[in-house]
């Protein structure tokens, strides 16, 4: 008997899960246990954001089969190795790196406790890592010889939104077995208990399945019109609640493409800037209790007009609404929820795919084949991905928590006390005594490392009095020069050998 999986809703969320679910259960051949069925709606636009990736991503599309080479061509993808924040400081000119790379000898000591040892000299990145060094450069994170998802430094990708999800489409019915229907969904039949049979669609089709998966976006048909499961918004803790979007074309074919998402913050939010191939993705987060649309509007063509690299005629923008948050649980009898229908928020720290993702993975490794195992599923996936949530507010949070502007009353209402979460200021009042260690979270499922909380809080600029110095022992002493001798190294040697993006990019090409 097979476990059919009826998926709503094609877009980023939709295809992405279609693969991975596919691609860990094989949906051919005679000992096929499960059928993979997309429905989507052709009157409904994908969001076209979330062009940002985290590494993961890389295994995503090895275990799914597609090539390398392939994905860079046809998504107009390039290059992402780590975010990097601008202006989060009183200090307009002031930067710093959260790389996908750990530190040096990140597990076997800490360079962290080196660094607060020496009396926090510098930007911390540059003490734990060349990655920030290949950024300024514009680099690959590879070096030419490797083969596919091979890796220098760790990364993921920038990446065409429309253009993914036709490469994911093409690709799940072509070559893993994925059925693809069009029509949108007009009425609902449930069983007796509750738990959806079918699904009516415009054109009279019935779709009946066993486990239906919502990617339906902000609609959010199943698991919100349907079964009306509450929403948690979030906007008490995270402002911003507005997005105006642009696609922008670069001056001249050789412009220099970044290695890292650029968030720059503005007076009432930040703006992103994503360097794809052959264009750029610009757009302003902001908080409309604090700034209208016309006034966000104007902060990001004024950005835009401040680059050279960029053509000034005929950007268009978009606006997107949303109230950033999450559903109070995302799997209701045989309905799972993910990507956009499960929760929103802004994409600062690139959040939204690697969420889809993870989610996507579990479902797979656990798909249901019995009433019994569902429930003790549903279970298990609400109490894990309601502390993602959790962690993912924390983390989003904590970087304007950090910060010490006071130019507007969007900055200073962050620091008040009142917005933070409870989990958030234990964390604070934690690392006062002692910096995020290998070993302060218990949770397995974890999306932030302490790696990544010392990027922000150090490049942030927190310290404090209380630190006391860690007692390196003195057999942890050479093994620490030895990393910090390796990290120069890679300056002066590994990343004069890496290409630029886009000569690796080109090269690729030819």
């Amino acid at each position: 008997m097979k476990t059919r999986v009826v998926i709503v809703g094609g877009g980023t969320a939709g295809w992405l899960t279609a693969g991975i679910i596919a691609s860990r259960n094989p949906l051919l051949g005679e000992d096929s246990t499960t059928e993979v069925v997309l429905l989507e709606s052709p009157d409904v636009k994908n969001l076209g954001v979330g062009e940002g990736t985290w590494p993961t991503m890389r295994d995503t599309l090895k275990q799914i089969g597609i090539s390398e080479r392939a994905f860079l061509r046809c998504c107009d993808a390039s290059f992402k190795q780590a975010s990097k924040f601008v202006g989060w400081r009183q200090d307009a000119n002031h930067y710093y790196y959260h790389p996908f790379t750990a530190p040096a000898g990140y597990g076997v000591v800490s360079l962290a406790d080196d660094w607060t040892d020496a009396g926090c000299p510098g930007d911390f990145e540059s003490w734990v890592s060349a990655q920030g060094h290949a950024c300024e450069q514009h680099l690959t994170p590879k070096l030419p010889q490797l083969p596919e998802y091979a890796f220098t430094y760790n990364y993921g990708y920038h990446l065409n939104a429309g253009k993914f999800v036709a490469l994911l489409h093409e690709h799940c019915t072509d070559r893993l077995g994925v059925t693809y229907r069009q029509g949108h969904v007009t009425s609902i039949e449930s069983h007796e208990n509750g738990a959806i049979k079918s699904l009516t669609l415009d054109n009279g089709n019935v779709v009946e399945g066993d486990l239906f998966v919502d990617c339906s976006g902000f609609s959010s048909v199943l698991i919100g019109k349907h079964y009306q499961v509450p929403f948690v918004s979030q906007r008490g803790v995270l402002f911003n609640d507005t997005a105006i979007a642009a696609q922008v074309n670069y001056t001249e074919e050789q412009t220099p493409i970044a290695s890292a998402t650029v968030a720059t913050a503005q007076s009432h939010g930040w703006i992103w800037d994503i360097a794809l191939q052959s264009r750029r993705g610009i757009g302003h987060v902001f908080a409309s209790e604090f700034c209208d649309a016309e006034q966000a509007e104007q902060t990001l063509r004024r950005y835009i007009a401040g680059d050279a690299n960029l053509l000034q005629d005929d950007v268009t923008t978009r606006v997107i609404r949303f109230d950033p948050g999450h559903r109070k649980y995302f799997w209701h009898h045989n309905c799972v929820a993910i990507g956009v229908s499960a929760g929103f928020v802004e994409p600062l720290e690139a959040t939204a795919l690697v969420l889809i993702e993870k989610s996507a993975e579990w479902i797979a490794d656990q798909l249901p084949r019995t009433p019994a195992a569902m429930q003790v599923l549903a279970k298990r996936f609400n109490q894990m991905t309601n502390a993602r949530w959790q962690e993912i507010i924390d983390f989003i949070k904590l970087h304007y928590v950090l910060s010490d502007r006071t130019d507007s009353a969007y900055w200073r209402t962050h620091q008040h006390h009142e917005s933070w979460t409870e989990s958030l200021s234990e964390a604070l009042q934690l690392w006062q005594s002692q910096p995020p260690g290998l070993n302060e979270s218990n949770n397995r499922q974890e999306l932030f490392s302490s790696a990544s909380k010392q990027y922000v809080l150090f490049g942030m600029g927190f310290r404090s009095t209380d630190w006391q110095t860690s007692g390196l022992l003195p057999l942890q002493k050479p093994l620490i020069e030895r990393f910090k001798r390796e990290i120069q190294q890679h300056v002066n040697r590994v990343n004069t050998e890496l290409l630029t993006n886009r000569e690796y990019l080109q090269k690729l090409k030819r």
